[in-house]
């Protein structure tokens, strides 16, 4: 073997055990105050589903923890400091998305004992009601729920809730449903994970009722498949990750329901 030869072969070696290190290692990007999805305590149900795949790969998890606000995929994903965003919309853009793991939908939020059981943005309540709705800050880009309540001119009885919260507090996101209990609002429009889950830690019995129907208008959709996201053309990881969402479809669905999360027919199926 020629001396030149030897350095190629000792080089592709070199190459395979760098790929085999990295295949042993997931790199998830969370948020690390964003309860019930993830925490950095690994607290939230998407650490368990991460957890669960990386033990099914065989590999462990490396978080890079950056709180999910505009430009996310940008300072994460695209800037390489991660290979996996998990729990978003099935088909988003600027990545490629695995196989849905559960779809679930905005929901209706009230006390119980109100007896209100409110389903539809047409229901004639909801304009003598307190409404909470979930703003993102930026009415173009709003949640679908704050445009189906303004195309109907429902806006004076509109109590906005930002998404992303108060950073400085704990899991933000459940001022909303603190609201409901407390009597602040009378009904509050809420993605369904973040309602279910926290609406079983409160003190007051909460119904919570699935938007429908499941699309406003042409342009509004109530419900989402809920998918992992990589890299485009990363086609290697999206298989595993797909493979393993697959063999795993019922561990998942357990954790879930461990977490209250309002899951939609046809979870697995196409989005």
């Amino acid at each position: 073997m020629t001396r030149r030869w030897r350095f190629c072969a000792v080089l592709s070696a070199a190459c395979m055990m760098i790929d085999a290190a990295d295949a042993t290692t997931l790199r998830v990007c969370a948020d690390p105050n964003n309860l019930p999805f993830s925490d950095q305590a690994g607290q939230g149900f998407e650490n368990k589903i991460v957890k669960l795949i990386a033990r099914d790969l065989g590999s462990t998890v490396d978080y890079t923890w950056w709180a999910q606000r505009r430009g996310y995929v940008r300072h994460t994903l695209k800037a390489d400091l991660c290979d996996i965003w998990s729990g978003v919309a099935s088909g988003a853009e600027m990545m490629s998305s695995t196989r849905p793991y559960y779809r679930s939908s905005y929901v209706f939020v009230t006390r119980a004992d109100r007896g209100l059981h409110i389903a539809s943005f047409d229901d004639p309540q909801l304009r003598n009601l307190i409404v909470g709705v979930q703003m993102v800050g930026d009415d173009a880009m709003n949640t679908p729920p704050a445009h189906a309540l303004a195309r109907r001119g429902i806006v004076q009885n509109v109590r906005g809730y930002m998404l992303y919260g108060d950073y400085r507090q704990p899991h933000p996101p459940s001022a909303i449903i603190d609201a409901v209990e407390d009597g602040d609002i009378d009904v509050a429009v809420v993605w369904g994970p973040t309602a279910g889950y926290f609406a079983a830690q409160g003190s007051t019995q909460l119904t919570i009722e699935p938007v429908r129907p499941w699309r406003d208008g042409a342009e509004l959709p109530m419900a989402f498949y809920i998918s992992m996201g990589v890299r485009r053309g990363d086609n290697a990881l999206l298989q595993r990750l797909d493979d393993s969402l697959e063999r795993n479809r019922d561990a998942i669905s357990t954790i879930l329901a461990e977490y209250h999360v309002p899951v939609l027919p046809d979870a697995f199926g196409a989005p």
